[in-house]
């Protein structure tokens, strides 16, 4: 009895981590998304050529939105991602 009783309330809070983790990947997913559409566009439709180079794109991927915004800012300055 004790051992069901302590294999439930693992998987309980098995179950419960899943969700915590899941939910914060599924934020970061769509972050990460937002920041490379917003490169695109802003390569395409306002002609900033900003080269596709990996470090580029980690920094959307990683930083997204705000990453994306930085990258460009960069490029627009003159700093980096000539």
């Amino acid at each position: 009895m004790a051992y069901e009783l302590i294999i439930l309330i693992l998987a309980v809070l098995a179950v419960i981590a899943v969700y915590l983790v899941l939910k914060t990947a599924k934020f970061l997913i769509v972050n990460t998304i937002m920041g490379l559409i917003i490169l695109f566009v802003g390569n395409n439709f306002f002609n900033l050529n900003i080269p596709y180079s990996p470090t580029a794109l980690l920094v959307c991927a990683l930083g997204g939105i705000p990453g994306a915004l930085l990258v460009i800012l960069l490029h627009v300055v003159g700093i980096a991602f000539l």
